[in-house]
This record gives C-alpha cells, sequence and structure tokens, in this order.
C-alpha cells in the first residue's frame, strides 16, 4: 500500500476531512501530467482508427484474425491503427498494423489483474495511464474512427461513451463500426426496438451515429468512405 493511500485511511479513521482534501488536490496534478503526456505524443501520430475489443480473446480465433487483418488493410490506405495496448483484440489490432509497417499506437492502462503491454506498439507511441477517463479522452481525441470488436463491459463503455459525445455535438462525427453481426445483432435490434421505436429514448438519426460490418473488407470500406468526402485530418 502506497504511503498516500496509507494517509488517506488515518485521514478517515481521524475523520480528517481538511487531510483528505488536501490529498485529492494534489491528485489533480498527477492527473494533468497524464493529459500533458497523452497531448504530446498523441499530437503527432497523424490519422488513425482505433480497434476495441476484449483482452480475452485468444489468438487464432475468428476475431482475433478479423482484428489483424482490419489493421492491416487499415495501414494499406495510410492510416495508423491505435488501440488499448494489451492483449486479446488490442494485440491483434497493433500485430495488424506492425504487419502492414504502419503506424501502432498502444494506449495502455495500469491495472491489479492486467495489462501488460503487447509486443507489437511501437516503442515510441506507447503511453500508460493510471486514469480511465484519462484514456478515454485520448481515444476519442485522436482517433479518425472506432472498429469495435467483441468485447466486455470495458468495449461497451468507450463505444457508448464515443456514441453519446457524438449525438450531443461534444465532438465532430467519425465512424463507428461494430464488427461480427452474430454479436452486435441483439444490440442492434434492442437500441432500435426497445429503446428508439418502444420508449422513444433516442431520435431516429441516431441510428446513422453507427454502422455493423462482418467483414475485414466490409469495416475498412466505411471508414474510407466517409473520409472520401473529406480531407482527412486528425481531430484537433
Amino acid at each position: 500500500m502506497s504511503s498516500s493511500e496509507d494517509k488517506i485511511k488515518r485521514a478517515f479513521k481521524k475523520k480528517n476531512w481538511n487531510e483528505i482534501q488536501t490529498s485529492d488536490s494534489w491528485k489533480i496534478f498527477k492527473i494533468m501530467s497524464e493529459f500533458v503526456e497523452g497531448f504530446e505524443k498523441l499530437a503527432r501520430i497523424g490519422p488513425c482508427v482505433s480497434i476495441f475489443g476484449s483482452a480475452r480473446t485468444e489468438p487464432g480465433t475468428k476475431y482475433y484474425k478479423l482484428a489483424e487483418e482490419i489493421a492491416f488493410q487499415l495501414t494499406q490506405l495510410g492510416y495508423g491503427v491505435i488501440t488499448g495496448g494489451g492483449p486479446g483484440i488490442m494485440e491483434a489490432g497493433n500485430l495488424g498494423a506492425k504487419r502492414g509497417k504502419g503506424r501502432s499506437v498502444g494506449i495502455n492502462i495500469d491495472l491489479p489483474f492486467e495489462q501488460e503491454p503487447n509486443l507489437f506498439i511501437d516503442s515510441d507511441k506507447l503511453i500508460t495511464f493510471d486514469h480511465f477517463f484519462v484514456r478515454k479522452v485520448m481515444f476519442m481525441k485522436y482517433a479518425q474512427g472506432f472498429i469495435v470488436l467483441p468485447g466486455g463491459f470495458g468495449t461497451f463503455d468507450e463505444l457508448f461513451e464515443a456514441l453519446t459525445l457524438i449525438q450531443t455535438e461534444k465532438i465532430g462525427k467519425f465512424p463507428i463500426i461494430l464488427v461480427g453481426k452474430e454479436y452486435w445483432g441483439g444490440l442492434v435490434h434492442w437500441i432500435k426496438n426497445t429503446m428508439l421505436d418502444d420508449q422513444k429514448n433516442i431520435s431516429g438519426e441516431d441510428m446513422d451515429l453507427f454502422g455493423v460490418a462482418d467483414t475485414a473488407e466490409d469495416a475498412v470500406a466505411k471508414i474510407d468512405q466517409f473520409y472520401s468526402k473529406y480531407l482527412l485530418s486528425p481531430n484537433f
């Protein structure tokens, strides 16, 4: 346990709220340092697409191979690839980018049970964060699109944060592609039939904020078609 954690625990026992608040205030500088490092490194990477998905996906499986191929094809069109830096789908994305001789970026997170950065990230393009919310800002700010393969709570968190920010016009629209109709079909059906048609909790045009694809070619084509109408440039 760190000395700062000990200090907070002692303060709680003594109900010394001033000491707790002071500790919280100092934490701001750690958060600021993560933002500064992320902005400085990622501002130089050029146009990239983020690939999301489960850290538990095993090499050689269907979606691992699909993520690798999508990343490879993206690099052939001049895009770099950003992942969460860990194993599974993230590793596959970095592997595909490396195979395509493109930019391979890893935005890793320090967790107690996982995850070590994978071996396919460019050595000068690896950043490890302590805070999930800082890490997500980097994904939103520096990605030109999201490719979302099957994943768990973290994948859904990143997906719906992007959809919310685009829906509320807090960030510019970029393509979000759900890959794997078998996996995502139930969710898409629920969004349309329950969230939209039954409860009216979203608008009809919100269904256009994302697309669904089953192949690497289709997923990459949707990204490329979106940007064929624009001068490709980073989101800043």
